[in-house]
């Protein structure tokens, strides 16, 4: 995987399976609140007042410098850097596939220490660079044009792997130590594979220590949430977490909500507009966002638009509406809207008073389709052993 600079197009070769590498038992601290590091610091053998200042400084080589040894803690003494050493690690999961899209798009695929995957997403545009991070390996939610939801759920990320996602970003772009004045990484968006508020307490946890002033310092006006509508947990995500939020909307009727986004069948359009009413800090500076997948001939049209117009007004909502130009997967049911359609509607949301802005599409070149590459990954361990398995049985076949 590449660590700096801008790469045209570039598929990263995939990884040659190794040896089994011998079991690390040592204690991962990568992901640790500040209060569960100080814990580990005092089992460990540190009195109280050592443990406190430990904690601050490693959470600062570790958050603020992006060090995964502690020998690279100039500050701590060689014999505490050795003790440290042999009970903790400070890990990173396994990069399988890194691509880089033509337009800048950089699309990881990650392996965690169970060998379950997922993926996380960086995007640039001029003025700023964000990170698509996931919450869960798979989703429950089917929702009918993203891939992710063609997948099973297997299980939540924990918070380290939450956090890990941001590393492991940071050290592609080579952006340590941090710094809130030269960074790429400007933008988060829990957005990537899984639905964040069915992993509430995991994402609260990695949030927290990404927004810690002492450590990458994300600001939470740059962080945004985006649910598809889990609706009794929307309060408490602006109350507990205080991020943006998005809304995963994508139609403006019941009827068609219920098959593109399953979840409107227990919670429908009604009661997900009355919660964004109430979702605690949204106010005109700082908006709710409707994000719009633009679909051909099922949510494109300028009635559909109205409507749109008509729910934002009643609810007196501070919205803007991001339309998006649905990227095709192999055997996806929909087909992406024609573009004078996209135009028109933005043009008729614009005219409302609301803001409709056209994402363009990024990263197509890498299949940068939400769950494409975790896919193309399964298929391709799966090809590879229907042939490991036809050869043992042509093999047994020859010794019988």
């Amino acid at each position: 995987m590449q660590t700096q600079g801008y790469k045209d197009s570039v598929v990263a070769e995939p990884m040659v399976a190794e040896r089994a590498k011998p079991l690390d038992t040592r204690q991962d601290i990568l992901g640790l609140s500040r209060d569960e590091l100080r814990a580990a610091l005092l089992a460990a053998g540190l009195d109280e007042k050592q443990a406190r200042m430990r904690t601050n400084q490693i959470w600062r080589w570790i958050y603020h410098r992006g060090v995964t040894s502690f020998a690279d803690m100039h500050n701590i003494a060689k014999d505490l850097k050795a003790q440290l050493e042999e009970l903790f690690r400070i890990s990173r999961p396994e990069v399988i596939d890194a691509q880089y899209s033509e337009d800048g798009t950089r699309k990881y695929l990650l392996r965690f220490a169970d060998g379950n995957e997922a993926e996380t997403v960086y995007i640039p545009d001029e003025d700023r660079g964000t990170l698509c991070i996931s919450s869960q390996v798979g989703c429950t939610l089917k929702c009918h044009f993203c891939h992710t939801g063609t997948q099973r759920l297997v299980r939540n990320l924990s918070a380290p792997e939450i956090v890990a996602q941001m590393m492991i970003a940071r050290d592609d772009l080579g952006e340590w130590p941090a710094s809130t004045e030269r960074r790429r990484v400007t933008n988060i968006v829990m957005m990537g594979m899984g639905e964040p508020l069915y992993n509430f307490d995991n994402v609260k946890k990695a949030l927290q220590i990404i927004m810690d002033p002492e450590g990458i310092q994300m600001s939470r006006r740059r962080i945004t949430l985006s649910t598809s509508g889990v609706v009794p947990m929307m309060e408490r995500a602006g109350e507990e977490i205080g991020v943006n939020l998005a809304v995963s909307l994508h139609a403006v009727t019941n009827e068609v909500r219920d098959v593109v986004v399953p979840i409107n069948r227990k919670y429908p359009l009604e009661q997900l507009l009355e919660a964004c009413a109430k979702y605690p800090g949204s106010h005109n500076a700082r908006r709710i966002t409707f994000e719009y997948t633009m679909l051909k001939d099922v949510n494109d049209s300028i009635n559909d638009a109205r409507e749109l117009v008509r729910l934002i007004h009643r609810y007196k909502l501070p919205a803007k509406v991001n339309l998006i130009p649905f990227n095709p997967w192999p055997d996806a049911p929909y087909e992406c809207s024609q573009w004078d359609d996209i135009v028109a509607f933005s043009e008729f949301v614009f005219k409302s008073g609301i803001s409709a802005p056209i994402r363009m599409p990024r990263g197509r070149d890498i299949m940068a389709a939400c769950g494409q590459l975790k896919s193309e990954s399964q298929k391709l361990r799966k090809s590879e052993q229907i042939k490991l398995d036809a050869l043992k049985e042509k093999q047994e076949q020859e010794q019988g």
